[in-house]
C-alpha cells in the first residue's frame, strides 16, 4: 500500500515536469492494468493525464489472454471472425481506459484525458482506407476523448486532414523527420479549415503529433559505432534531442503564423508535439535522457511505465530544456551529415521499419487471437 507521503516523495519530478507544461502519458495498456485499478492509481500518484497504445502493446497485452478469457469465450460462442474479436477487444480496453480519464478530459476542457487507438496498420498506405477505419474506431469506442491514431505516412496525411475535417480527434504517429512533421501540421491546419467550413465546433478538436525519439538514436549511432571515429564516437546520443529540438522549433513557427492565428480566432486548439518511443534503448544512457532534456511548454510525452517510474524516482526535472538549443540542434546533425551518414535516408528507413514493425505485431495477434478462438471449438477464419 502507497502512502500519501511515499507517493508525493516520488511524484516530485512528475509535478515538476507538470508545472513546466509537459503532459504526461502512459504508453501502455491492458485490461489487467485497468481492473487492477492501477491505471487509476496512475493517475492519482503519477500525474498521468493520458494513454497511448498501438498495435504492439496490444500483441503484449491481449497476447498474454490475462483478463480476456470471458470475452473471448463470448466471441468464440457467436463465431466471429478473428478481424471482428481483435476490435471488441481493443475498443472496450480503450473504452474503459476513456472512462477512468474522463475526469481529466473534463478538468481540462478535452486537452488532456485522452486515450489513443490506432488504425489497422495494414492500412498505412491506403488513405479512403484509413479514413474509414478511424471513423469505425471513433464510432466503436465512442467516447468523446478517444484521439484517433493515424500514421505519417504519405497516405496517411490526406487522411488526417479529412478525419480532422470531420471532426475526430487525432493523434498523428511515427513522425520521424522534420519534413515529414511540417507536413503533418499543414495536414492539421488543412483538416480545421475543413472543418470550419463545415460549421463544426473547432474547440472539440485535438491532436498531437507523435515525433519519434529513441529509435533516431539507435539507428544513427549504429552507424556512428561503425565509423568508429573520435569525432564519430563523440556524436553518439545527441542526434535524437536534436531532431526532437528542432521539431518543436517548427512547431512554435507554424503555430505562430497568421494561418494558424485566423483557426484560433475560430476556436482551435494548436496541434502539440508529443514525444513518442522515449524508452532509452542504449543502457550507456540515463533512463530518463529523453525525458529531462525533452522538457517544453505544450508538450506531451508518452512514456513506458519502466520510464515514468525512473522519473519519479530520479528524474532531473530542470526546466525548458529545449527551446533553448536549436543551434546546438543544427550543429549536431550537421556534424552527423559531414560523416556521410544520411539524414534523410535514417529517417525514411525508420518510418517503413515503424510501419513494418506495427505490422508484424498486429498479425501475431491476429494470431494468437485465432488460436484462442479456435481452441473453443470455432473456426474464425
Amino acid at each position: 500500500m502507497i502512502t500519501v507521503t511515499e507517493a508525493t516523495a516520488a511524484a516530485e519530478p512528475l509535478q515538476r515536469l507538470s508545472d513546466a507544461g509537459v503532459s504526461i502519458w502512459l504508453d501502455d495498456l491492458s485490461r489487467k492494468r485497468i481492473a487492477s485499478g492501477n491505471l487509476a492509481e496512475l493517475l492519482a500518484t503519477k500525474h498521468v493525464v493520458g494513454v497511448t497504445t498501438n498495435p504492439s502493446i496490444f500483441q503484449a497485452a491481449i497476447g498474454s489472454g490475462e483478463g480476456y478469457e470471458e470475452q473471448l469465450a463470448d466471441l468464440a460462442e457467436r463465431g466471429v471472425t478473428v478481424e471482428e474479436a481483435v476490435r471488441m477487444m481493443t475498443t472496450a480496453d480503450v473504452r474503459a481506459a476513456a472512462d477512468i480519464l474522463r475526469p481529466v478530459y473534463d478538468a481540462t476542457d478535452g486537452r488532456d484525458g485522452r486515450v489513443s487507438i490506432e488504425v489497422d496498420p495494414r492500412l498505412a498506405h491506403r488513405t479512403r482506407a484509413t479514413v474509414a477505419e478511424a471513423r469505425q474506431l471513433a464510432w466503436l469506442v465512442d467516447r468523446p476523448n478517444v484521439m484517433i491514431k493515424i500514421p505519417a505516412t504519405e497516405a496517411g496525411l490526406p487522411a488526417i486532414t479529412e478525419v480532422i475535417g470531420q471532426g475526430i480527434s487525432v493523434n498523428v504517429t511515427l513522425i520521424f523527420s522534420l519534413e515529414r512533421y511540417r507536413q503533418v501540421m499543414d495536414a492539421y491546419l488543412a483538416g480545421l479549415e475543413k472543418a470550419r467550413a463545415a460549421g463544426l465546433d473547432l474547440s472539440a478538436i485535438h491532436s498531437v503529433a507523435s515525433f519519434f525519439v529513441s529509435r533516431v538514436d539507435s539507428e544513427i549511432d549504429k552507424r556512428l559505432t561503425k565509423l568508429g571515429t573520435d569525432e564519430a564516437l563523440a556524436l553518439k546520443g545527441r542526434a535524437a534531442l536534436a531532431n526532437a529540438r528542432l521539431a518543436y522549433e517548427a512547431y512554435e513557427e507554424v503555430f505562430a503564423g497568421e494561418r494558424w492565428l485566423a483557426l484560433a480566432g475560430a476556436g482551435a486548439d494548436k496541434q502539440r508535439p508529443l514525444w513518442a518511443s522515449t524508452g532509452v534503448k542504449d543502457p550507456a544512457y540515463k533512463d530518463t535522457l529523453y525525458v529531462d532534456e525533452l522538457v517544453a511548454p505544450g508538450t506531451v510525452n508518452t512514456m513506458p511505465e519502466a520510464t515514468l517510474d525512473a522519473t519519479a524516482d530520479h528524474g532531473d526535472i530542470q526546466g525548458d530544456t529545449v527551446t533553448g538549443g536549436y543551434a546546438q540542434a543544427r550543429a549536431d546533425l550537421a556534424a552527423v551529415e559531414r560523416l556521410g551518414i544520411s539524414y534523410d535516408e535514417v529517417v525514411k528507413q525508420l518510418e517503413d521499419e515503424g510501419v513494418a514493425k506495427f505490422e508484424v505485431a498486429w498479425q501475431d495477434l491476429l494470431d494468437a487471437v485465432t488460436t484462442s478462438l479456435n481452441s473453443k471449438g470455432v473456426d474464425a477464419a
